[in-house]
């Protein structure tokens, strides 16, 4: 039901679900993200259920974790996602929400050598990567996160935003095709906002600084936060 948009009958479905009091600890974190998903507070005690009643699954305390960091409740977040990390170290999953726990916390080199850990283990995933660029921005790390972004902005040509982030990170650099290239690719895909594309292309036509001001004091931070408080 969530799938093709049926809210109603999804919110019902898990509601259902917990009014029949179940005790398996996954059953609880399915429903407890399905009301997460549907911004129900009753979330926040159906994953924490879960978490106590099954403390050595990794999965519930990564939800647990996951959506705590999501609510601002950073502390008993990385509580949890620290304890799901070492009850699954090479889960790429448990890593990226350790990372995203700590950058919300503003625990930037934490997050970015988690966000390094969730790519070793899922190379080829352009989001991972993608965040991971934005972090690099974050810690002033540009070279990398230009590097990072191009690669990322290669892979996902319909993200119109990670065209215009790779832009500035390769104008940083000196890139002039590549930044010249990723902006035309923001243009082509026809959802930029058309005030945003004209101030990304008057940062390319004046110097590596301008991009610069532009990536890390507007635009990367706040794309950042943005996509780190998406629920996965």
């Amino acid at each position: 039901a969530r799938e093709v948009g049926a809210e109603g009958q999804a919110y019902e479905y898990f509601r259902r679900c917990l009014a029949q009091n179940p005790a398996d600890p996954v059953v609880l974190v399915t429903a407890g993200n399905g009301l997460a998903a549907l911004d129900d507070p009753e979330a926040e005690s159906t994953l924490r259920l879960a978490a106590l009643t099954a403390p050595g699954l990794s999965l519930t305390r990564l939800h647990y974790g996951a959506y705590l960091a999501r609510e601002g409740m950073y502390e008993p977040a990385i509580r949890e996602l620290e304890a799901a990390r070492a009850l699954a170290e090479e889960d790429a999953l448990v890593r990226l929400e350790l990372a995203t726990a700590y950058l919300l916390a503003e625990r930037t080199a934490e997050g970015v050598e988690e966000m390094a850990e969730a790519l070793a283990r899922e190379a080829q995933d352009s989001w991972i990567r993608l965040l991971y660029a934005l972090a690099l921005v974050e810690e002033g790390r540009l070279e990398e996160a230009a590097e990072e972004m191009h690669r990322a902005a290669e892979d996902r040509p319909e993200d119109v935003e990670a065209q215009l982030l790779a832009s500035l990170a390769a104008a940083t650099q000196g890139w002039i095709d590549e930044a010249w290239n990723a902006l035309a690719r923001a243009e082509v895909g026809g959802a930029a906002d058309p005030a945003l594309l004209q101030e990304v292309e008057e940062a390319l036509e004046s110097d590596a600084e301008a991009a610069e001001a532009l990536l890390r004091g507007a635009l990367a931070p706040s794309a950042l936060r943005t996509r780190l408080l998406e629920r996965s």
